[in-house]
């Protein structure tokens, strides 16, 4: 059994945890802040699973877009594009989970996950 403490991490991001198989991370957003410029996959083959522990805000997935508050649970399948933005007026908390791991410790993607997002880009580039 494995507990975290997580009431105090409020940082951008941070990864709690990650076995073989899942990661655990925490993302904190400030009032319109995003996660990225534009939609994109930067863990295409992992998926996500986002639970919004408070705040509001907006996520585009593909060309869909569903707004998030306190409760919400949303799933990034395996190569969907995404940006998560807080469009509220106070920060918007959430965990994260990623299947398989997505990020090493320190919360860069891990380099087998960027590799196959660039091998994918060219091979749709190419079809």
């Amino acid at each position: 059994m494995k507990h975290f403490a997580t009431a105090n991490n409020r940082s951008f991001f941070k990864p709690l945890y990650a076995t073989s198989d899942c990661q655990a991370a925490m993302m904190t957003l400030k009032p319109g802040q995003s996660t990225t410029d534009e939609p994109e996959n930067e863990h295409p083959r992992c998926e996500q699973w986002l639970f919004v522990i408070s705040g509001t805000g907006r996520a585009i997935v593909g060309k869909k877009r569903v707004s998030l508050k306190q409760g919400s649970l949303l799933l990034i399948e395996k190569n969907e594009p995404h940006q998560i933005t807080n469009t509220g007026r106070a920060p918007m908390h959430t965990i994260n989970f990623y299947a398989p791991p997505a990020y090493t410790s320190s919360g860069n993607v891990r380099p087998t996950v960027k590799v196959a997002g660039a091998f994918k880009r060219v091979v749709d580039a190419l079809v």
